[in-house]
C-alpha cells in the first residue's frame, strides 16, 4: 500500500504570558515558559531516540524550552517566518500550506501528535509554509540550534533527526506518486487508509476516525475539486465499503478500500 506519511508522538500543559514570545512566532499562540523532562513525558518512545543512556537522556531533557498552545485556526508559524524551532506535535491536528501569487490556497500536509512540523525552514532560514491548527493542540518547540547541539554529543539524536528528513522526502515522492499516477477513487482511498495507519500507530481504531479536514481541505491536498472528492466518498458509501456521518467516518471493508489502491493480479 502506498505510505504516503509514516510518523510517531502525543498529549498537554499551560500557557503562561503571552507577550513574551517573539511577535512573528504567536500567532494565537501562547509561549510556556515551564522546564520540561522529556525523559518522564510519556511521549518519550515516540518522540526520541530509542536505546539512550541515563547520561544522553538527562541532556536531552533540555531540549525542549517550552510547549505552546495553539487555538483552533490560529497559525503556529507562517511563511517567511525566520527558522528557530521544530515543533514536535503533543496534541491536536495541523495542516501545512502554501499561498499562491492570487491568493489561492494550496494544502501541502496534515500532521498529528507525534509528528515534527518546522522541517521547510531549515533550507533558507526561514518556512515556506503556513502551519496551522485544525483542532486546539499542543506543541513542544524544540530550538533547532540546540538539536544541532546536542547532536553532536549524542549520536542517536543525530541518526534520529535524519530520519525525520528522510521520512519527508519519503512523503513527498509518495505524494508525487499518489498526484502523478492515481484517479481521484484511488487518491481518497489512499489517503483514507494511510490517515488509519497513523492514527491506530497511536492506538485509535484501525476502522474508525474523524476527519479534523474539510473535504475542501483534503482536495486541495489530493489535487482535486471538492465536487470530486464528495462524489468519491459517496460512491464509497454506496458501494458498502464505509459509512460517513459529517466527519465520523467507519471503514466496513478495509481489503475493499485497499483493492482500489493496489488491485489484485487478474486471474
Amino acid at each position: 500500500m502506498l505510505n504516503l506519511v509514516n510518523s510517531e508522538h502525543i498529549d498537554s500543559l499551560t500557557p503562561s504570558n503571552p507577550s513574551a514570545a517573539p511577535p512573528r512566532q504567536t500567532y494565537g499562540v501562547n509561549a510556556g515558559a515551564i522546564k520540561i523532562a522529556c525523559s518522564n513525558c510519556n511521549l518519550r518512545e515516540l518522540c526520541m531516540p530509542l536505546g539512550l543512556s541515563p547520561e544522553e537522556l538527562e541532556q536531552i531533557d533540555g531540549l525542549v524550552a517550552s510547549r505552546r498552545r495553539v487555538k483552533r485556526g490560529a497559525q503556529l508559524f507562517r511563511q517567511g517566518d525566520a527558522f528557530t524551532s521544530l515543533y514536535a506535535i503533543r496534541t491536536g491536528f495541523f495542516k501545512t500550506c502554501v499561498a499562491s501569487e492570487d491568493g489561492r490556497e494550496q494544502v501541502t500536509g496534515f500532521q498529528m501528535a507525534g509528528e515534527v512540523i518546522g522541517l521547510d525552514g531549515i533550507v533558507s532560514d526561514s518556512h515556506s509554509c503556513n502551519a496551522i491548527a485544525l483542532e486546539d493542540a499542543e506543541v513542544c518547540v524544540m530550538p533547532f540550534d540546540r538539536i544541532e547541539e546536542l547532536s553532536t554529543q549524542v549520536h542517536a539524536l543525530q541518526r534520529h533527526v535524519h530520519k525525520i528528513m528522510s521520512r519527508e522526502i519519503v512523503r513527498e515522492n509518495g505524494v508525487m506518486l499518489l498526484l502523478g499516477s492515481m484517479r481521484a477513487e484511488e487518491r481518497l482511498a489512499a489517503f483514507l487508509l494511510n490517515l488509519v495507519q497513523r492514527l491506530h500507530a497511536r492506538g485509535f481504531s484501525q476502522s474508525e476516525l474523524v476527519l479534523r479536514m474539510t473535504r475542501e481541505e483534503i482536495g486541495s491536498y489530493l489535487g482535486l475539486k471538492l465536487e470530486t472528492v464528495s462524489r468519491a466518498f459517496s460512491k464509497f458509501v454506496d458501494d458498502g465499503i464505509m459509512e460517513v456521518r459529517q466527519r465520523h467516518v467507519r471503514i466496513v471493508k478495509p481489503d475493499a478500500l485497499r483493492d482500489i489502491v493496489n488491485p489484485p493480479p487478474c486471474v
